[in-house]
């Protein structure tokens, strides 16, 4: 029967391990961290979110688990599909989305009461269509045709998140930049990639710290510019309280924490369930919970990379490779934020902060991922007894 019930759950059984233990730590975080956010919006009833969190997460495996029965060769015929199809809702959240943390990044579903956040789709149906149109054309990797038009649809999808999420837009760009190197794209025209990267950003971020918005209220200009400011110590506003907060959270939390349920932080830091919530949980678990959760997402990096080793086909290598580097920068990116390292930016980690769409999202790409690898090692067993006869 135990066999039977296992048999059920193919692939990686670290990649499944880690997938149950930053869902667990994400549940228990969630609850603590939304108390002050349930007193204001829930008339106090404290297991609301919790049950809302849990509720996505259940769905989100749900997802996961079917996904991963899936042949993972399907999502090479309907990634562009789907690449359109998140396009267009990307384009359509810039004039009629709903704002979500000061920026218009949602668009409404009403017959089901949620939002949707196009942004999470994209990035997912991008990674799977470069890794399609990569490993289509390795016979002529090394021609400029192929970087263009890979270099196209990434700022394409870029270009359409950046207004109202630059970070996740930085973030996508990083991570479609790292899949051509790996799908092995000339190198000669990465690092013209590199550096063109590096000195736009540069001049952006020079021209952003001595623009006047005072009549940029209705952008997400003024806000960029307060968090740079807020990392080179030059604002004293609400910028500098969130770190100041998230400071305090890591640096009273020591080895062991201070147990589950007993952060104060957690009272005075904005988003401690999202953007915040790694600090909550060093506050709470210590330093030994903050390297558990950055060592799920280091050895997913790794489960993935031997995934790459082991994948019969290009195409499956890649978009498993690439996925496990779209979670887990973005789990590094607000790992720094909480602990001073980087800016102030709206990346939440994937599967433990509070969400919706971002749930099922990160469900989808690791039943993909799985889904590679149970079909790596599926190869591999028809090997061994074709080898035995």
């Amino acid at each position: 029967m135990n066999n039977r019930f296992t048999s059920q759950f193919k692939g990686d059984k670290w990649i499944w391990s880690i997938v149950v233990i930053l869902s667990l730590i994400g549940i228990l975080a969630v609850y603590s961290s939304t108390g002050a956010l349930a007193y204001s919006e829930q008339k106090g009833d404290t297991e609301w979110y919790f049950l809302r969190h849990t509720r996505f997460l259940l769905i989100g495996l749900v997802l996961l688990y079917i996904t991963h029965h899936i042949p993972f060769q399907y999502y090479a015929r309907i990634s562009q599909i789907f690449l359109l199809v998140s396009i267009g809702l990307l384009f359509a959240t810039l004039f009629i989305g709903s704002e979500l943390n000061n920026a218009t990044r949602v668009l409404p579903i009403p017959l089901l009461g949620i939002t949707f956040q196009p942004s999470d789709m994209a990035k997912l149906f991008l990674v799977m269509y470069i890794a399609r149109y990569l490993s289509k054309n390795q016979s002529e990797i090394d021609s400029p045709r192929v970087f263009w038009t890979t270099l196209v649809y990434i700022l394409v999808v870029v270009l359409l998140i950046a207004p109202e999420n630059l970070s996740t837009a930085l973030v996508v760009f990083v991570t479609c930049s790292l899949l051509m190197f790996i799908g092995r794209v000339n190198v000669k025209y990465l690092l013209f990639l590199l550096f063109s990267g590096c000195g736009l950003l540069s001049i952006f971020v020079v021209v952003l710290l001595n623009l006047n918005t005072a009549n940029m209220e209705n952008t997400r200009i003024p806000t960029w510019k307060q968090r740079i400011e807020t990392f080179m110590g030059r604002d004293e506003g609400e910028g500098n309280y969130q770190q100041l907060q998230s400071k305090i959270a890591v640096s009273s939390g020591g080895i062991l924490g201070k147990g589950p349920g007993n952060s104060t932080q957690r009272n005075y830091l904005p988003h401690s369930y999202s953007d915040f919530i790694y600090a909550i949980i060093i506050e709470e678990y210590g330093l030994l919970g903050g390297l558990l959760v950055m060592g799920c997402f280091l050895v997913l990096i790794f489960r993935c990379s031997k995934i790459v080793g082991e994948s019969p086909r290009a195409f499956g290598a890649l978009v498993a490779i690439g996925l496990g580097l779209s979670i887990s920068l973005q789990a590094f990116v607000n790992m720094g934020v909480a602990v001073g390292l980087l800016p102030v930016t709206g990346l939440t980690i994937p599967m433990v902060s509070m969400g919706g769409t971002s749930i099922f999202m990160n469900s989808i790409a690791f039943g993909i991922i799985l889904g590679i690898s149970k079909h790596a090692q599926e190869e591999k067993e028809k090997e061994g007894l074709l080898a035995g006869i």
